[in-house]
């Protein structure tokens, strides 16, 4: 007696968009250009989708990214210590990456702090702070827009409004719908 099973083996079919091609955890990325720090990228986890029709990469649990604008030295006692200026910090709770669109989303709790000096000045002669719930940076325009309400803290005071549009340096900020502006006097009473 002969007894034979035959089994038919399924093929599986993969949705690409959905299918994961990278996953890292606590990644921290430090770009040099030209012999200097250029910027720092931290995230707990970065997932992958390259075979997606537009590929894109996600930060389910949120970026820390600081940019440098140039290398200091420092001479104190003797030692010299080589460091680099922060020129801006951006967190974010979210964030999404479309590679073929160069365009960044961050979502939740965004906050970005632009530090502004004078060309090759190492003193820093005022910060820009933006406090928004999602912000979206264009590498291509090189323009960081909002869409949603946002607070702006600008070395003249405070600036409400609902979505905005700037240049990447943060330098001309345009509110769609302008809300208000506030002034401050935290001076003893």
């Amino acid at each position: 007696m002969l007894f034979s099973c035959a089994k038919r083996s399924k093929s599986v079919e993969y949705d690409l968009e959905t299918l994961m091609t990278e996953s890292s955890e606590n990644r921290t990325i430090v770009m040099i250009e030209d012999g200097k720090c250029s910027y720092t990228f931290w995230a707990p986890l970065i997932e992958g989708y390259s075979m997606a029709k537009n590929p894109y990469q996600e930060f389910r649990r949120g970026i820390k990214l600081t940019t440098y604008s140039q290398d200091t030295i420092t001479v104190v006692a003797d030692t010299v210590y080589v460091g680099s200026q922060v020129d801006v910090v951006i967190t974010a709770n979210y964030a999404i990456h479309y590679e073929k669109q160069q365009l960044w989303e961050a979502k939740g709790d965004v906050v970005v702090i632009k530090h502004e000096r004078e060309r090759g000045d190492t003193l820093v002669k005022g910060t820009t702070e933006v406090y928004t719930q999602q912000l979206f940076w264009d590498a291509r325009t090189k323009k960081v827009y909002s869409n949603v309400d946002t607070k702006v803290l600008q070395p003249d005071g405070w600036h409400f409004g609902v979505g905005f549009e700037a240049d990447e340096d943060l330098k001309n900020i345009h509110f769609r719908k302008y809300k208000s502006e506030m002034e401050f006097d935290f001076s003893p009473v």
